[in-house]
């Protein structure tokens, strides 16, 4: 059973950045699909990025495109996610995920492809 630590989240400032890194330990993610979920308070918790674990392969949430980046590192047991132009809706707890090895959009984009979560970590974005 792998576990999965997220670390990074905090107060942040609109338009400006922050890293999250899940650590996992107790078995290695390399070949299992990464990903990142948030959930804001009263709302359904939705996905944000994935990536594959030959790291050629990314997915990204439309509301994320072109400002959040996801990379791993397979040797270090280790995935983060680098937050750019972040924005006030950005603001929720964020979770790791590790899921299965397959990379399908309609199965990766959606909780139940992940078998392991981490307990998550608050951002939140001032205005």
């Amino acid at each position: 059973q792998v576990q999965l630590v997220e670390s990074g989240g905090g107060l942040v400032q609109a338009g400006g950045s922050l890293r999250l890194t899940c650590s996992a330990s107790g078995r290695t993610i390399a070949r299992r699909v990464m990903g990142w979920f948030r959930q804001a308070p009263g709302k359904e918790r939705e996905f944000v990025s994935a990536m594959h674990w030959d790291v050629d392969s990314t997915d990204y949430a439309d509301a994320v495109m072109g400002r959040f980046t996801i990379s791993r590192d397979n040797v270090k047991n280790m995935v983060s996610l680098q937050m750019d132009s972040v924005k006030p809706e950005d603001t929720a707890t964020y979770y790791c995920a590790a899921g299965g090895g397959v990379w399908i959009e309609s199965l990766r984009r959606t909780g139940r492809f992940y078998g392991n979560w981490g307990q998550g970590t608050q951002v939140t974005v001032s205005s």
